[in-house]
């Protein structure tokens, strides 16, 4: 909450710190998209999203999923790298201390402006070690090839790495639903890796719900 004092003090009252209309500024003449910080940001064409599945299809076959998902550790790493110092400047508490309907708030719009779709935390299996997470409307999804099995594999690899420093743990994800095979939403599971080994086998023949009994007997 906040206090006439801290009013006195500092007179603004910040919002969602990545809103589009302020987090978003560019120049249509120049071409220049970039944060309220002034840091670039990308644009990228579905063509192009297309030509990465298409390309490391091609190069590396069924590894494709692990250099997807390496590449999205990457990223999700230097995703929650910025995350963290943008919180911490804008709203002066370190992300570990922000309370949890803020930080989800945060998180969520975060994830409509960068165009990734929606996003949303399921807390029920965390007693018992776990973790869901929800998101609709994937880019990631929508653009890839038709599979058996779920696509969003950069996505795991972003989740993986920023929960990962966020709880200061080494998580695994583990996509059981997806928007590509029909599913009214993409899930993702978080938990140390050896508990969702198990899982890596059920997604073809399993919904989300009968893997999840399986992982919490």
């Amino acid at each position: 909450m906040i206090s006439v004092a801290d009013l006195l003090v500092n007179d603004r009252i910040p919002g969602n710190y990545f809103a589009t209309d302020a987090y978003v500024r560019g120049d249509l003449e120049l071409g220049i998209l970039e944060n309220r910080q002034g840091d670039r940001l990308l644009a990228l064409p579905s063509t192009l999203i297309q030509g990465i599945y298409s390309g490391l299809e091609k190069e590396t076959g069924q590894a494709s999923r692990l250099v997807l998902f390496n590449c999205g550790r990457w990223w999700g790493k230097n995703f929650y790298n910025r995350f963290a110092e943008a919180i911490t400047d804008y709203y002066g508490i370190s992300l570990s201390d922000m309370p949890m309907v803020e930080f989800l708030q945060a998180l969520q719009q975060c994830w409509i402006t960068h165009g990734w779709g929606k996003v949303d935390i399921d807390q029920t299996y965390q007693p018992r070690g776990f973790l869901v997470v929800k998101t609709w409307n994937s880019p990631f999804s929508h653009l890839a090839p038709s599979s058996e099995h779920p696509v969003c594999h950069l996505e795991a690899g972003i989740l993986s790495a920023f929960f990962s420093n966020l709880s200061r743990r080494d998580l695994h994800c583990l996509q059981t639903s997806c928007e590509s095979m029909g599913a009214d939403c993409n899930r993702f599971v978080l938990g140390l890796a050896k508990r969702l080994e198990p899982a890596e086998t059920m997604i073809t023949n399993l919904d989300h719900d009968a893997i999840m009994q399986q992982l919490c007997q």
